[in-house]
């Protein structure tokens, strides 16, 4: 049995004595040692969400992200940004900074220009994947042009089964409908 002593000099038992106390005790840790996980599982399924999880984070050996708890290597924005700093505040060279922070030398070449340029909001990654309907081509929207010049409105979903014979291409209705909303913009004269 442990015993501690008060501020009056007697000794006293200490709840770790108590089987019960003791559970109730490591529940509780277990408790907030959960909660904290909960914390880091949420905070990374943010950053993937946000498009900022930075997908190599093992790679980043910065002092200041290996120990302490405020600089996260999962965070893409928080490595970029410090990568920056130490390029700019602390004439570290593009080689150094690159080893440190796990990039190529290209690569931080393009993020310290980009923040040069643009600030902060040039740190944040472009979305990846396509960047327009890459399906849709322009001889695709001018069949449909021509066809409902013809045979009046056609919906998308009768559109796109003709488009796949023509073409031999499935699209989505929707996509086609965003497509020919963009191509109505694009050749709308401008007004007054």
């Amino acid at each position: 049995m442990l015993r501690c002593k008060a501020h009056s000099g007697q000794a006293r038992q200490s709840p770790l004595d108590d089987g019960e106390n003791n559970s109730v005790l490591f529940n509780e840790y277990m408790s907030e040692e959960g909660a904290r996980m909960e914390d880091q599982r949420s905070k990374q399924d943010r950053l993937r969400e946000a498009g900022t999880l930075n997908r190599t984070p093992e790679r980043v050996e910065d002092p200041t992200f290996v120990s302490g708890d405020f600089f996260d290597p999962r965070d893409l924005l928080q490595v970029r940004y410090e990568m920056v700093r130490l390029v700019r505040t602390e004439r570290a060279t593009l080689a150094q900074a690159a080893e440190r922070f796990g990039v190529s030398r290209p690569t931080c070449f393009r993020i310290v220009r980009s923040f040069e340029r643009g600030g902060l909001q040039e740190l944040i990654p472009a979305k990846r994947g396509p960047r327009g309907p890459h399906k849709i081509t322009s001889e695709m929207l001018r069949f449909v042009e021509g066809h409902r010049e013809r045979h009046g409105r056609v919906g998308a979903r009768r559109l796109v089964q003709m488009i796949e014979a023509e073409f031999g291409v499935r699209l989505h209705p929707r996509g086609l409908e965003k497509a020919i909303g963009r191509g109505k913009k694009k050749f709308r004269e401008p007004g007054p």
